[in-house]
């Protein structure tokens, strides 16, 4: 119904005031006014009929943004008769109620709600951010372990060729093993190789204060992996790294219902790999792309177990050999100068050890240099200004990285060695919990 401001008269044209009307509380059916959102050009009849010759540049620009526009059919640019377009419609039917990013008007009070924001809005910043991940941070020259990029590509493309194949195909890949083996380092380098643009989540987003949120991230954060395909026509694919620690199960932890929903999502996504709602009523013509999901962890035990099962999850143990080890490790020492004889006898030094061992290595023999550029720039007492509230064309003061030599990285590697040791002898929990069972 229109507003009944647009049937009063001025008061000023009256010679005495109105008094209220007794109909005014009923449903008077408005009159026959059409609003129309056009996003086409006008017709030249209409045009020569109701535009005036002194408005030609509005109608050059209204029809340069026609052109501009994905498709004539597209409903994302569409806007209604108040000027709210397609995404706007989505956050007013949402049922988020997260103040921080707008204002639910009728849930949250109206002294809190503006306009700023967007009112009904909410959902309208998360279709908006791009989730996707690229890997520009990624430079240099990095070696992949041949049997961890087979199985990895293997699964990827037997996905996307699942419909011609004559098996049933897995949908999700989950890579275990010990902490620190660079497995969600090797994909990432392995999605930057084949042109992947992957949709990356983690174990902590799998727990919300609201029931049934995870579950939810998790079909959108799969469908738009699905939209990647189809609107970039790049491949893609949906990670969730450390899946153990976000939904196993250890010793007497509780087991959320959030917990359960996760597990249940993936495996329908599982069952069904085309067919994903995210709330809305099903639709027949809503068909998504098959998306090849790959998890990481280290104990599949803790998992339930009818996800990991055959069917549904592929497993593969990671656990690099020593010739991995040592083209790993070769290749990230090489740019430093170390010959492949030192990184050998640096990788021989300390057996038994993960891959994140030796980066940490790397960057333990920056710590003199960086206390030694600490002193040389005013002390603790001033670094700070330095590094967080410099003039805009300041530039930090330089800084001369450490050579690296066979000897500093001994002495590094011995000094995490004992750490580590200090830290397995010591285990003061034990000490501030006598009382406790052991």
């Amino acid at each position: 119904m229109l507003p009944m401001a647009l049937f009063k008269l001025p008061s000023s044209s009256l010679p005495f005031p109105i008094p209220p009307s007794p109909l005014s509380s009923r449903r008077i059916p408005p009159p026959s006014i059409l609003t129309v959102s056009c996003s086409k050009s006008p017709s030249p009849s209409s045009s020569s009929s109701s535009t005036p010759t002194g408005n030609s540049e509005s109608n050059e620009s209204e029809t340069s943004t026609s052109r501009r526009r994905i498709s004539e059919q597209s409903s994302w640019e569409a806007k209604d008769s108040e000027g709210k377009d397609y995404l706007y419609r989505l956050g007013k039917e949402a049922d988020n109620m997260n103040i921080s990013v707008g204002a639910r008007e009728g849930v949250i009070d109206s002294l809190f709600t503006g306009t700023f924001l967007g009112r009904d809005s909410d959902i309208v910043f998360d279709y908006r951010q791009k989730v996707t991940r690229s890997f520009e941070h990624l430079q240099g020259d990095y070696y992949i372990a041949p049997v961890f990029m087979d199985k990895v590509v293997c699964h990827i493309v037997k996905n996307y060729m699942a419909h011609i194949l004559n098996v049933n195909v897995p949908l999700i890949l989950g890579i275990w093993g010990g902490k620190g083996q660079g497995k969600s380092f090797q994909t990432e380098l392995i999605f930057q190789t084949m042109g992947i643009e992957p949709v990356i989540m983690s174990a902590g987003e799998l727990e919300s204060e609201r029931a049934g949120e995870p579950g939810k991230l998790i079909r959108e954060r799969y469908r738009t992996a699905s939209q990647v395909i189809q609107n970039q026509g790049k491949m893609s694919c949906l990670m969730i790294n450390d899946l153990d620690a976000g939904v196993g199960r250890f010793g007497n932890t509780q087991h959320t219902v959030n917990n359960q929903i996760v597990i249940g999502t993936l495996m329908n996504l599982s069952d069904n790999p085309t067919r994903v709602s995210v709330g809305q009523d099903w639709r027949t013509e809503d068909i998504t792309n098959r998306i090849p999901i790959i998890v990481t962890g280290n104990d599949f035990s803790t998992i339930y177990a009818p996800l990991i099962r055959d069917g549904r999850m592929d497993k593969f143990y990671w656990q690099p050999t020593q010739e991995d080890i040592f083209n790993i490790v070769n290749r990230m020492y090489e740019k430093d100068g170390i010959p492949k004889e030192e990184v050998a006898k640096i990788v021989n030094s300390f057996p038994n050890q993960a891959l994140d061992f030796y980066g940490a290595l790397r960057s333990r023999t920056y710590d003199k240099a960086i206390s030694k550029w600490v002193e040389e720039n005013g002390g603790m007492e001033k670094v700070g200004p330095k590094l967080v509230r410099r003039k805009r064309n300041e530039e930090l003061p330089v800084f001369t990285p450490p050579e690296q030599t066979l000897e500093a990285l001994m002495e590094a590697g011995h000094s995490l060695i004992r750490e580590q040791e200090l830290i397995m002898k010591t285990k003061l929990s034990k000490e501030y919990m006598k009382n406790s069972d052991d």
